[in-house]
């Protein structure tokens, strides 16, 4: 009888002992995917580390969506020698078509050769005059493509897709998949800037990131003025500020007009667009910088499933911001 109390208590203790190390941990993986860097952070019971299966997971989505390779499957596509699509291709292409229509065509992935004929492709800069915009804005148009089943079909053999507007985002959705179905609830997954997060910290608290101020000149060190807590939730931000070139005191923005075919050239400087996933955001951040603030405002307004923090120029110097109306933003300290 005098044994039980004690069995009890051992029980008790190690039923205690068991809990502790039952704890979720927290795991870092970093790394350089796509021309820039990733981070990933998530918690785990056991402290997994999947860095081995994402940098393959990563490897794979190279090879089907990088037009900077010349054996991937966009690659081929772009040069006609196969029309044969694989998943990754399809998940984008309706997404950006979707993305297409909702922005009467200011998200546009043909644009590839404007991209590459200003020179922020992955050919050189080429002489670029008012003949050689119409002759190539005759190969734009995401609606003169369509997708068969597996089959991608083209109405002009020249048209080109360029994904890389959209892609970094589906990344971070790929790789928040894969760490779902390692039982992998709460996670961050960030590449370049753009991000998707599921669940919380084990403290209850949400993923917290930053927006960054846009910066006057490329190599400006980047500077926080606001805080957004995030849950089940993605963000990406597209801006003008960092690529671009100067020719003749004028800068070139990366961001291509598919109605114009010149570098934009309005206010907007950069906007963050949060949705339900990573796809969607980087797919309407890069439509966001063709339509300008106050289309963008409106169009989000309009769509409940959005919100975006918007920072525009009004004059020299002079710069302002907007957040959607359910965008909750926390000030930096010292502010």
């Amino acid at each position: 009888m005098k044994i039980r109390p004690l069995f009890l208590i051992l029980s008790i203790a190690l039923l205690f002992f068991s809990c502790q190390r039952k704890q979720p941990q927290l795991v870092s993986i970093q790394g350089v995917v796509f021309g820039t860097y990733y981070s990933i952070k998530y918690y785990s019971t056991k402290g997994e580390v999947f860095q081995e299966e994402i940098d393959s997971l990563f490897n794979h989505f190279n090879e089907s969506m990088s037009y900077y390779i010349p054996h991937s499957l966009i690659s081929r596509v772009n040069n006609n020698e196969t029309q044969v699509v694989d998943d990754y291709f399809k998940v984008v292409y309706n997404k950006s078509l979707k993305i297409f229509n909702e922005t009467n065509g200011a998200f546009d992935p043909t644009v590839s050769p404007l991209v590459n004929a200003w020179g922020f492709g992955f050919s050189k800069k080429a002489e670029v005059t008012t003949q050689k915009i119409d002759s190539l804005l005759y190969l734009i148009g995401l609606n003169r493509t369509r997708l068969e089943d597996n089959l991608i079909i083209k109405d002009d053999p020249r048209i080109q897709f360029d994904f890389n507007a959209i892609a970094k985002g589906y990344a971070a959705d790929v790789i928040g998949h894969f760490l779902e179905t390692k039982r992998i609830t709460d996670y961050m997954v960030e590449i370049g800037g753009d991000l998707t997060t599921r669940g919380k910290k084990p403290d209850g608290s949400k993923w917290r990131i930053g927006l960054e101020k846009p910066a006057s000149q490329i190599d400006d060190p980047q500077q926080w003025d606001y805080f957004v807590e995030m849950e089940n939730m993605a963000v990406a931000t597209s801006g003008n500020y960092r690529r671009y070139y100067e020719q003749g005191g004028q800068r070139y923005s990366h961001t291509i007009d598919p109605f114009t075919g010149y570098p934009v050239n309005h206010n907007l400087l950069s906007v963050s667009v949060f949705a339900k996933d990573g796809i969607s955001a980087d797919g309407y951040a890069t439509a966001f910088m063709v339509m300008g603030f106050e289309k963008s405002k409106n169009f989000v307004e309009s769509h409940p499933d959005l919100e975006a923090f918007f920072i525009f120029s009004e004059g020299a110097g002079i710069l302002k911001s907007h957040a959607t109306t359910g965008l909750i933003l926390q000030e930096r300290p010292g502010l």
